[in-house]
């Protein structure tokens, strides 16, 4: 039975206690938020045995074998490299870190101790192990593009929007670094994150004056984004992410090669379809269905990044999505930002 401490007592933590609380070889030992009253609460709450106001304490506590940080992304690098130090196993939460130093300097730390990242979260539902076996049977082809296309037009208003979740000394960006982890983990983690990139051009775009009482105040992160990543490998990704818009919805995942397109699902939807479009002779082009179901109902994406991290230790293998293959996305997120603040290429190192 690992002891695991969930430090931060937010929203998200509350999705990992209630995953922990499913398994029989981990348990949520000790919760921890600077805030105590929140801390004891969520103790109560979730039946943990313990609570504190001191993340020090956990992490340094040989009872402790693994921790998940679920707190703003600014924090989260010290914790991670001392809670290494400690031997613990890391979980943090997404983005990954603040850029892609950050999560060097974690690679470096963790030694042979587990770190996971929980922008792995959609992952877990059949479609996408079903797209991942047929990817790796190599039938599109030599790849040529990767699309992700996620806008959605403005709803009504948010209330209380939290204060980190469009700042960037917070949590490094906006709705790239929000939602761009999800969607470029999905896609890159369905290619085996097997991709080298070369460079990147991009532009971003804060919430415009008929929204700006959807953001929280001092948000200075982006609300739109539009980027194009090449790839040593020879294909190229196009991607494009908005809220607090007027565009009408759009969301689509897809990897197209030379014998085919692969049309996806991410999100949980009634008809999760992964569809390809292939050649024919007669007709030109025909599409079959590859993978069909109803995801909607289900809460594998929370649920399998807690079950795959404590899985990952007590098998001693990788995680769905570990430091190292987060640090792509970090690598892109570095350059679409340098990219969109200087309004010119910017060539990966």
């Amino acid at each position: 039975m690992l002891n695991i401490a969930l430090i931060g007592s937010g929203v998200i933590a509350q999705f990992h206690l209630r995953a922990l609380a499913k398994l029989k070889t981990a348990r949520a030992a000790a919760v921890c938020d600077v805030r105590p009253d929140v801390a004891q609460k969520t103790a109560a709450e979730f039946n943990v045995p313990r609570w504190t106001a001191n993340a020090a304490e956990l992490l340094a506590d040989p009872g402790i074998d693994a921790v998940i940080l679920a707190l703003p992304a600014n924090l989260r690098t010290a914790l991670a490299l001392e809670a290494f130090r400690h031997g613990k196993h890391v979980l943090t939460e997404k983005p990954v870190a603040m850029n892609a130093a950050e999560v060097r300097t974690m690679i470096a730390a963790q030694g042979d101790r587990v770190g996971a990242v929980a922008s792995s979260r959609y992952h877990y539902f059949a479609s996408a192990r079903a797209a991942t076996a047929f990817l790796r049977t190599g039938a599109l082809g030599p790849l040529r593009t990767i699309t992700c296309r996620g806008v959605n037009p403005a709803g009504p208003p948010f209330k209380n929007p939290p204060a980190w979740r469009l700042r960037k000394d917070l949590n490094g960006g906006g709705i790239f670094v929000n939602w761009g982890c999800y969607d470029l983990d999905y896609l890159f983690g369905l290619l085996d994150f097997k991709l080298t990139p070369q460079f990147a051009l991009a532009r971003t775009w804060q919430a415009g004056a008929p929204y700006a009482s959807y953001t929280a105040p001092g948000s200075d992160g982006e609300t739109h984004i539009a980027a194009l990543v090449t790839f040593a490998e020879g294909c190229v990704l196009t991607y494009e992410r908005a809220e607090f818009s007027t565009l009408p919805p759009d969301n689509r995942w897809q990897i197209t090669g030379e014998r085919g397109t692969l049309t996806l699902q991410m999100l949980k939807a009634k008809s999760a379809n992964i569809v390809l479009t292939e050649p024919d002779a007669e007709k030109g082009t025909r599409t079959r269905v590859i993978w069909e179901g109803d995801e909607s109902e289900l809460t594998t994406e929370h649920d399998g990044v807690a079950a795959d991290f404590v899985e990952a230790i007590l098998q001693k293998r990788k995680p769905q999505t570990s430091l190292q293959n987060a640090l792509l996305f970090a690598r892109v997120a570095d350059a679409v930002y340098a990219s969109s603040a200087t309004g010119k290429p910017v060539a990966f190192d």
